[in-house]
């Protein structure tokens, strides 16, 4: 028997996201026109040995009802349980992420720093850019040295959307993306 892993689109305010279970664990929560889809695509298939297959599962539905509780401005954290698929350095890099509470930023250098990696910090942009479940793994949290927006695979519109909700103060430079 070939293993699977159960995605399915989930269109929100913010954007369309592909959500996808594997035994019973969320590994994907990643928006669905990103540049890098079909890397990110290939690493969960190839880390999990797994394929795809469009199918309904109670880890996404739960998924969908945290990410609507959140996008409405109910939630601040999620309690789905997750399956990082990633090197080592990747899974710590997400893991920090996930200390970064509601409402706050960072820095990639900052990032770097929690992480004790100080000259890593080009290794840990790259592995925030590769972290396939957005939101919950909160990398759109994490800002330019400048204070500015800077990458996004949901794209800087929904960045600067994201952290408004959250309630971070933005600049009207960040304004023009509304």
């Amino acid at each position: 028997m070939e293993n699977i892993i159960k995605i399915e689109p989930f269109k929100t305010a913010y954007g369309e996201l592909l959500l996808g279970d594997f035994d019973n664990k969320l590994c994907l929560c990643d928006w669905q026109y990103r540049k890098m889809r079909s890397k990110i695509d290939n690493r969960i298939k190839q880390g999990l040995q797994a394929q795809y297959k469009e199918q309904n599962s109670d880890i996404i539905d739960q998924t969908k009802t945290q990410l609507n509780e959140y996008f409405s401005g109910n939630r601040e954290e999620f309690d789905i349980p997750l399956l990082m698929v990633g090197t080592n350095f990747q899974k710590s890099v997400w893991n920090q992420l996930m200390k970064l509470k509601y409402g706050h930023t960072d820095t990639y250098q900052g990032l770097s720093t929690s992480l004790n990696k100080l000259k890593a910090i080009r290794a840990v942009a790259a592995a925030n850019g590769a972290n396939a479940i957005s939101i919950i793994v909160p990398c759109h949290r994490i800002i330019g040295s400048n204070g500015k927006l800077v990458g996004y695979a949901g794209g800087i519109a929904v960045k600067s959307k994201l952290l408004k909700l959250e309630g971070y103060n933005t600049t009207k430079q960040l304004d023009l993306f509304d």
